[in-house]
């Protein structure tokens, strides 16, 4: 899942793969802006066919929280 998540940062954000690891912090160490989350948040669930609260995106602050959201989400490992 992690992978994918950074397979994703990489496509719609141009974030350098490099970069991301469980432990980035989405804002701070990527650079992503609340309209960049949004359409991460369109993307993981448009590829993972699942419906992303807005209670939740709110728990979105490293990569790890949204790899972990979505391992449970679609019930897949991390």
């Amino acid at each position: 899942m992690f992978e994918k998540v950074k397979e994703m940062l990489e496509e719609a954000l141009q974030i350098d793969p490099s970069e991301v690891t469980m432990d980035s912090v989405l804002v701070s160490d990527l650079g992503v802006n609340s309209l960049e989350l949004a359409d991460l948040i369109l993307m993981c669930e448009e590829k993972f066919n699942i419906e992303i609260s807005d209670e939740d995106i709110h728990k979105f602050v490293t990569v790890g929280d949204v790899v972990n959201y979505l391992s449970e989400a679609v019930g897949e490992d991390a």
